[in-house]
């Protein structure tokens, strides 16, 4: 059979999506708010069903969700949004989203949470097998305090394993990952070296996350506590004897208007800012689940700082040059990131359908700020190629057509 030009084209697309995923990380870059449009938020309304199994620290992002609705009906940060926007319920009633909370420490539909293994994994079984939950198209669980007594093999065959078993048998759904809370043992606990284990695999795998942990170590500001023994309710080592006598969140919102910068709401274990922060997220999670880029530029106190994006070649197709450009953040020191204040090492590099290098256009370290490059095709046949940006361990990857 002859294969005409749209059918090569739609050969290649479906290749490029399985072949050229890309993980998903929801982190405190991800926590603000104001950079979500409205669009992105209405989209995820309408196209996404979310069953969310959790126990007490879970609890956060939900109590967090709730209160973020009047907060944002009365112009808090500033938002002026549709009314109710962020309204949420099990049923997605009256133009909210549909999320279905588990059971807590009952025992209805995904009761308990990820630490209970293999419960968590038969439950999520029964309940996306029973009829009524059709729709569902997104599945999340947390953990409680259960990540600090992993091993690193336990990690493998109780948490990473599974979640990889019910993606395969569940295609249509999304499955979220997520990492456990701080617990005050710094970076080099084993809760820390776990967490770090289930965002390299997300990261290495393609997969989505929600790392409830990296949210914990930042206030809004960027400052990092992760190498300050932070615990979950925010406590953390100020001055390194080993006494956890400061609290971020509790700084932050001493020092901040109630109502305007930030909500007063439930938060398990924790401050209320922390949950403002979780749901902050949340909804970036949900935009991005319903096809939201992710890209945003956030300015604050004369600081510029961004999310890594990698922007689409200009022209596409083209014929034989085009242009891309990517940008590379503000450092802020995460504990996972590559680079800090000498900016990141970064490389650009060109495949063709069959994932060969075909050239390399960038491998070098690179300060935060916005680059382009030309990429000149005139040696290579028409078709379609792959242009991807690593930096750290940000990983994105885009589609460009040559046409001659």
């Amino acid at each position: 059979m002859k294969l005409t030009l749209p059918k090569i084209l739609f050969v290649i697309i479906i290749f490029s999506q399985s072949y050229f995923a890309q993980a998903i990380i929801i982190d405190h870059n991800c926590t603000n708010i104001k950079a979500i449009p409205e669009s992105a938020i209405l989209k995820a309304k309408q196209n996404l069903h979310i069953a969310y199994g959790h126990t007490s620290h879970g609890s956060q992002i939900t109590t967090g969700m709730n209160g973020l609705v009047e907060f944002a009906n009365n112009g808090g940060l500033g938002l002026t949004l549709k009314k109710d926007i962020f309204k949420w319920n099990n049923g997605g009633s009256n133009e909210a989203l549909d999320l279905e909370e588990g059971d807590g420490y009952g025992s209805g539909w995904l009761d308990h949470d990820c630490g209970y293994y293999p419960n968590w994994v038969n439950e999520t079984r029964e309940y996306l097998n029973d009829s009524s939950h059709s729709d569902v198209n997104v599945i999340i669980w947390s953990w409680c305090g259960q990540v600090s007594g992993r091993s690193e093999q336990d990690m493998i065959d109780k948490y990473l394993s599974p979640m990889s078993q019910l993606e395969a048998d569940y295609p249509n759904v999304k499955f979220v990952y997520m990492t456990g809370h701080s617990d005050g043992s710094g970076e080099s606990g084993n809760l820390h070296l776990r967490n770090k284990q289930i965002r390299d695999y997300c990261i290495a795998n393609n997969k989505i996350l929600y790392d409830f942990y990296d949210i914990e170590c930042y206030d809004p500001d960027g400052n990092y506590y992760g190498n300050k023994n932070v615990k979950d309710n925010c406590d953390y080592d100020s001055n390194g004897d080993g006494s956890q006598d400061a609290n971020w969140a509790k700084d932050w919102q001493n020092s901040h208007t109630e109502g305007v910068d930030w909500y007063n709401c439930s938060s398990a274990h924790s401050q209320p800012l922390n949950a403002n922060r979780k749901a902050y997220a949340a909804w970036w999670l949900w935009a991005e689940l319903a096809g939201w880029n992710g890209i945003t530029t956030i300015a604050k106190n004369n600081s510029l700082k961004t999310k890594f994006d990698l922007l689409q070649n200009y022209p596409n197709p083209f014929n034989p040059t085009t242009t891309i450009k990517y940008t590379i953040p503000t450092p802020l020191n995460s504990p996972f990131a590559k680079g800090g204040n000498t900016g990141e090492s970064v490389t650009l590099k060109v495949y063709n359908i069959l994932g060969k290098v075909v050239t390399t256009l960038v491998n070098k370290q690179q300060s935060a700020g916005t680059y382009q490059v030309i990429f000149d095709a005139k040696n290579l046949p028409s078709g379609a190629y792959f242009y991807r940006l690593k930096a750290g361990n940000f990983s994105k990857t885009k589609q460009m057509i040559l046409i001659k």
